[in-house]
């Protein structure tokens, strides 16, 4: 099994979750595409997945990268908080956006490190 594919795949299926919660809160306040504006709940609910699709830029290259130089299950971990990251930063930002910091540190930490690691790799491998 490739755990690091998972991991992968499931921030994927993660921001296309997201995506949902938006095409829902769209219906739910009335808000009309190709608006992005109009209701808070859901300016906060495209927010999450707009600030997810950001995070996964790098995420996703720096997981697959590192998982070619250090252990899969090292990688696939280090990823798994990524993706804990993303849950409690949408859960926080969409209760108060002003406590989302942990779920944030959750994500960018991680992914600098998997940039780190995969950086690492290459230059030494």
């Amino acid at each position: 099994m490739n755990l690091i594919h998972i991991v992968a795949l499931l921030a994927v299926i993660q921001y296309l979750y997201f995506g949902v919660r938006v095409g829902r809160a769209r219906s739910r306040y009335g808000i009309k595409a190709p608006a992005v504006a109009g209701h808070e709940m859901f300016e906060r609910a495209y927010r999450v997945q707009m600030n997810t699709l950001e995070q996964l830029v790098g995420f996703l290259p720096a997981l697959l990268i590192a998982g070619v130089y250090w252990p899969q299950a090292v990688v696939a971990a280090i990823g798994a908080v990524y993706l804990v990251g993303r849950f409690l930063y949408a859960h926080e930002y969409l209760g108060d956006p002003a406590k989302r910091a942990p779920g944030f540190a959750l994500t960018v930490l991680p992914t600098g490190a998997l940039l780190l690691a995969a950086l690492a790799g290459a230059i030494t491998r």
